[in-house]
Parts: C-alpha cells; sequence; structure tokens
C-alpha cells in the first residue's frame, strides 16, 4: 500500500502547541492569543465574513493573519499604516514563514507611483535638468549612474535627501501618469510592478497606496490603478483607516498642483514645435491667474500667522470669485487647446486641466452637506480642501459591495470594551443600525503582565489643562518624573504650542538629552534616544506607530486627554453631522476616538515581556471627570499610583521574574 497523501499545512499545525513554527524556532513559545486569532482570521476567509480583530501587543498578530492568509487560496491585500510595519511584514515576516515554515508563495511589495522613477519623465528631464540648489546639482551624476542600473526604479535604492525637490519631476502620480498611452509603458517600473503584483498570491501595500488606488478605479473615469483586482483585504494597524480614506476620497486643489500643470503643459512639447507658443502662452496664463489666487486667498479666508486651517464657506468663498473664475477660464483654454491634440502628453494636460475646473467649481459652491471644505497653509503651499465627512457610505460603495471578505486589526479597535464606535466610523452598519454585511469581532489581550510591568500615574494636584499655569505646572511634574527613571522619556502632547513650551521650560533643566520633535527627522531622533538616555518631546506622529522596546524607554508622559480639536474643520464637520442626526457627539464620537487614541499613546511604553516602566496622564480630568471611566476602563490594567514617592519605590524596588509565556496543553 502506498503512504498516505501528507495532510496540508492549517493555522492549528503551523500555529498550534508543538506546530510547525514552534519546531522551527526553539526560542519561540506558542501562544494562545496568536492561534485564537489566526483560527478567526482563517474562518473569516473561509466563510467570506467581515472580521474585527483587536490583538494586544505581544501577541503575534501579523503572523496570526499571514499563515490564514497564505493557506487561503485567496489573492490577499496586506495594508499597513506605516512603512515600518510594511517593511517587517515584507522583510521579516514573510521570509520566515517561506524559510522556516516551507510555505510556497508569491508576494509582491508595492509602493504609490511617486516612489519610482519615470523614464518618460527622466527622459525630458535629462534633456535640461534643473536643480534648486548646488547641493542637489551633486546628486546627479550619481542618479544617472543609477538609471542604468536599477532593476525596480524604487528611490530607495538612492540614498536621496527627504527633500530633494528634483525627485517631482522625475517621477509621477495618478493624475501626472501618461498611462497606456506612454511611449515608455512597456518598460515602465510601475507597469513592471503591477505585473510582478497580478502574478502574486499576497500584496503588501500601505493605507496610503491602498486608498489612492481604490478611489482612482471607483471614480468611474480612469480604471487602471496601481493594484491589480484581489479577493479580500486586511488592514493592519486599522485604528486610521478613517482619515486616510477620507483624505483620499475628497478633493483638493492647490497652487503647487497648478504650478505643477502649467509646468507640465510648456514642457508637453519641444520648443521647436509651432504650437509650444501657444501652449505655453495658455500654461503661463494659468499661472499667473493662479498666483493672483493664492496671494488674495489667505486674506480672504481668514487665514493667519497663528491659524493653518480655516473652515470655508460659501460666503467666504464669494470674496475669491473673480479670481476662481479667471483660473477656471485660464484652465479650460489649456483644456480646450490641449484636448483638441492627439500627443499622450497632451491627452493628459487635458484631463488634469478639465478636473481642476470640476473641482474648483466643487470647492467654491461649499454646499454639499455631506462634505466638509476647508483651507490648509502648510509651508509655502496653500490647499482648498473638501473631504467628505463620513466615510461610511463611501466605504460601502467603492469597496464592501466589491469584496466579502475584510479583516481590520490593530492593538486598538475596542472603546470602552466595544467595537460599536470602530464599526460604525467604518459603515459596517447603514443608516438604520443594521450590519451590511456579516461582521464578526474578536479581543484577544496581550499576554504581557501589565500589573507587574507597568505602573499609570494619575496626580489630581496639577491644574485642569484649560487652567492657567497647567504648562508651567506640567514642566515641573515632568522633571520631577525624570528623576524617577533617569530620562528614558517619551513626554506626549496632544498640540504643538504645550510641546514647544514644557521643552523651552525643562530642557536645559533635565540631565540627559533632550530632543525636540521636528529639529531633525524622526529615523535620528529615533536613533539618538536610543543611543543616549534621553527625554523626547513630540507629539502627533509619535503617539503611534513608534517601537522603542527595552531600557531605554521607561516612561511614557501625556500632557492631557487626547481629545480631537473641535476647532478642527473635520471634527467639527463630523459633530454638526452627529447632532443633526439627534445624537450626542461627545459620547458617540469624541470620546471614543480619545479613548482609543490615549491607548495608543500607552502602547509607546510595553513592547516586549521584559519591559518595565511608568506612563504618567498630567491631565486630572481622568480621575475627576464621569468620563475618566471610560478611558481607565480601555486601559491595560496597569498598577495605579498618585504619589511620586511611591512610584520611585515601584519603580527602583525589587522586580519580580519574568513568568513564561502561557501555552496551552
Amino acid at each position: 500500500m502506498s503512504a498516505p497523501a501528507p495532510r496540508p499545512p492549517s493555522v492549528d499545525s503551523l500555529l498550534g502547541p508543538g506546530g510547525a513554527l514552534e519546531q522551527a524556532l526553539p526560542a519561540y513559545e506558542h501562544r494562545p492569543e496568536q492561534l485564537q486569532m489566526a483560527r478567526a482570521v482563517e474562518r473569516a476567509f473561509s466563510e467570506g465574513s467581515y472580521l474585527l480583530a483587536e490583538a494586544g501587543t505581544g501577541t503575534g498578530k501579523t503572523l496570526a493573519y499571514l499563515v490564514p492568509a497564505l493557506l487561503s487560496g485567496l489573492k490577499v491585500v496586506v495594508s499597513t499604516a506605516t512603512k515600518t510595519l510594511q517593511d517587517q511584514v515584507f522583510f521579516k515576516d514573510l521570509p520566515l514563514l517561506s524559510e522556516k515554515l516551507g510555505l510556497q508563495f508569491e508576494a509582491a511589495y508595492l509602493k504609490g507611483r511617486g516612489n519610482y522613477l519615470c523614464l518618460h519623465r527622466y527622459e525630458s528631464f535629462e534633456k535640461d535638468p534643473q536643480f534648486v540648489s548646488r547641493d542637489e546639482a551633486k546628486q546627479w551624476p550619481l542618479l544617472k549612474k543609477w538609471v542604468t542600473q536599477t532593476e525596480t526604479g524604487d528611490r530607495a535604492e538612492l540614498d536621496l535627501p527627504e527633500s530633494f525637490a528634483a525627485w517631482s519631476r522625475l517621477s509621477t502620480t495618478s493624475e501626472t501618469c501618461l498611462g497606456s498611452r506612454c511611449a515608455q509603458y512597456e518598460t515602465c517600473f510601475v507597469t513592471k510592478m503591477r505585473k510582478r503584483a497580478e502574478t502574486a498570491n499576497l500584496l503588501v501595500v500601505n493605507h496610503h497606496l491602498f486608498f489612492a488606488d481604490l478611489a482612482l478605479r471607483s471614480s468611474g473615469k480612469r480604471t487602471e490603478g496601481v493594484l491589480p483586482f484581489y479577493d479580500a483585504v486586511v488592514f493592519d494597524e486599522a485604528h486610521a483607516l478613517e482619515d486616510v480614506a477620507s483624505g483620499h476620497f475628497g478633493y483638493s486643489v492647490s497652487n503647487y498642483r497648478l504650478e505643477e500643470l502649467a509646468r507640465d503643459a510648456v514642457a508637453a512639447l519641444p520648443a521647436k514645435d509651432d504650437r509650444h507658443p501657444t501652449l505655453s502662452a495658455l500654461a503661463q496664463r494659468v499661472r499667473s491667474h493662479a498666483d493672483a489666487l493664492f496671494v488674495q486667498a489667505p486674506r480672504a479666508l481668514g487665514l493667519s500667522s497663528q491659524e493653518s486651517t480655516v473652515a470655508l464657506r460659501p460666503e467666504t468663498m464669494g470674496k475669491l470669485s473673480g479670481a476662481l473664475e479667471q483660473v477656471r477660464e485660464g484652465l479650460s483654454a489649456l483644456a480646450s487647446f490641449s484636448g483638441s491634440e492627439r500627443e499622450a502628453e497632451l491627452a493628459a494636460i487635458h484631463r488634469r486641466a478639465e478636473e481642476m475646473v470640476e473641482q474648483l467649481t466643487f470647492l467654491e459652491k461649499a454646499e454639499s452637506s455631506e462634505h466638509v471644505y476647508w483651507a490648509e497653509a502648510r509651508g509655502k503651499g496653500l490647499f482648498l480642501r473638501a473631504n467628505p465627512i463620513d466615510v461610511a457610505k463611501e466605504l460601502r460603495d467603492r469597496l464592501y459591495g466589491a469584496l466579502d471578505t475584510v479583516v481590520f486589526t490593530s492593538a486598538t479597535l475596542a472603546a470602552d470594551s466595544r467595537f460599536d464606535f470602530f464599526a460604525k466610523r467604518m459603515g459596517m452598519y447603514d443608516d438604520e443600525g443594521q450590519p451590511v454585511t456579516r461582521v464578526r469581532t474578536l479581543a484577544v489581550p496581550s499576554p504581557f503582565d501589565f500589573p507587574r510591568q507597568s505602573a499609570l500615574y494619575l496626580p489630581t494636584h496639577l491644574p485642569d489643562p484649560s487652567a492657567p499655569g497647567f504648562i508651567e505646572a506640567a514642566a515641573e511634574e515632568i522633571i520631577k518624573l525624570c528623576e524617577v527613571t533617569g530620562g528614558r522619556a517619551f513626554v506626549l502632547f496632544t498640540s504643538l504650542r504645550n510641546m514647544v513650551r514644557a521643552y523651552e521650560l525643562t530642557a536645559t533643566r533635565l540631565p540627559y538629552q533632550a530632543l525636540l520633535q521636528g529639529e531633525r527627522p524622526k529615523a535620528q531622533l529615533l536613533e539618538s534616544f536610543r543611543q543616549t538616555p534621553s527625554v523626547l518631546f513630540a507629539a502627533h506622529s509619535f503617539w503611534e506607530g513608534v517601537d522603542v522596546p527595552g531600557d531605554a524607554l521607561s516612561l511614557v508622559i501625556i500632557d492631557r486627554l487626547p481629545f480631537a480639536s473641535p476647532g478642527d474643520p473635520l471634527v467639527a464637520a463630523r459633530i454638526r453631522q452627529i447632532e443633526a442626526r439627534g445624537e450626542e457627539p461627545f459620547d458617540q464620537y469624541q470620546l471614543p476616538q480619545a479613548a482609543l487614541a490615549l491607548r495608543q499613546g500607552f502602547g509607546r511604553l510595553i513592547r516586549t515581556q521584559a519591559d518595565r516602566g511608568i506612563v504618567a496622564m498630567l491631565d486630572r480630568r481622568i480621575v475627576t471627570k464621569g468620563y475618566g471611566r471610560v478611558f481607565l476602563s480601555s486601559l491595560p490594567p496597569a498598577k495605579r499610583m498618585e504619589d511620586t514617592t511611591e512610584l520611585s519605590r515601584w519603580f527602583n524596588g525589587p522586580v519580580r521574574p519574568v513568568p513564561p509565556l502561557r501555552t496551552v496543553r
């Protein structure tokens, strides 16, 4: 008799107790939480359902979704919020599954078009290379040599400064790409990347690329995106999806975008072409009218040096009606001329000019009740924007109707132990509160021993965060807390103003290296923080996606509860929309959103089973207000303290031995 055929691998045989992963990696110990999540993901793939899976830090959630995804036989997209996690999945986790477990699959790593050299634009640039500085010009010989050698065209292969301005003229976007009409289409690096992706089982992307592609393919105007068609999606770090999706489903016209169109129009025909003078004149007309519009806009819209964003309303946009009309007329003339010609470059100019006419008209009216309109000043750029207030309907229309299986996972999806907030914001329930598809939920706890590994310091003697003198009192508390841990602290702020002020009040008094977000690139700040006992003052981007395991980070100080500013145009619009439905925005939106944000901040502290440290919340409202219960119940079960003397004894006292990870027998 012939030997029975080997059983195909399964989630249990690979990740279960005594499974292939344990056998392949002697240091690996089976985690029941990981297996529980992997089984839930496997079920979602097999039955075609949606899964919300909250997996605490240390669960091993990446392998918990990768293994069932690879075993499913489906073409799966894994989308992450950060490049760091994207790199980890592709360069660390997938090779582990291939080399140690012998899984057979093909995976592709995809970035947005702007990361790749555009051969068509490179040819044009090479004829007349222009640089903003001598330092940039020095990079040109290296870049030219690289072009002859690269197989991917990915700028990450080059050691170019992040601020290398010429790259915008050497790469393309979904708007500027000529698509299949480009003479370089077959040799294009993006085309080659897409062809590799078409044969892959698993595509590793980031949220920005995923939603840029989804917005493009669902717009009804052009169907060719970067991603090939897929069967299922896993959103890792899914808590970040709403704002990313909202940005890509909206409209934005800026001085940068108009200038780029005018520049590309001039370059669309060779100077010796008889039509070039007319095209250049039309481009110059767009440029001059755009300059006039964006010179007038700040005063007309009420943007000041202190305000970087301001809501757009019909009455304020009316002050710019004359300037807007001149820009539209210039764009229409450019579109009319370029649309009558046959070259692919001119066809692209025609399409882009027509789209901007439509978007400027939409922005000027500022009348859609489903959108929020605002202006944003950033550096030398001024952006007029309109984004959907609620992405729920957009996701139902653009994504959910086409896919049976979507997995959302993060360490923070549930607020006050409930998934309702996230599920509603992401459109998994219709306007009547009925699920639009089969939705399952799962919460698996972290294997970390938070009562042993962490303390939560909750002082009540500080002023209310809105009271005069709060930041000065907070600065004194920061100094005391840093004495307990010998620095090695993140001090996280909800506003840049408080961050800078606290840094000014404490930096020279701290006997440790004091670092300030914005003074150096993020990667350099983190490297310096890891090398030397430091205190890092940061906001926004350091609340999540930052991983500093070990003793380098022993203290996380948070200045105040992270309620989103009601002055933010998008937040204000969401509040008004909830009120219009007869619901309470604080309970339905502001409070659960802040609770999830606080959990992200807390999550910077304990990254491994050996980590130990303190989270200090300087906002007394977490104790004195009734809603503080929601925040406290959402946080891990750390040991709570109100006195720095007790805190110092705990931190510097004897440490109990680390218990082994729990295993299933």
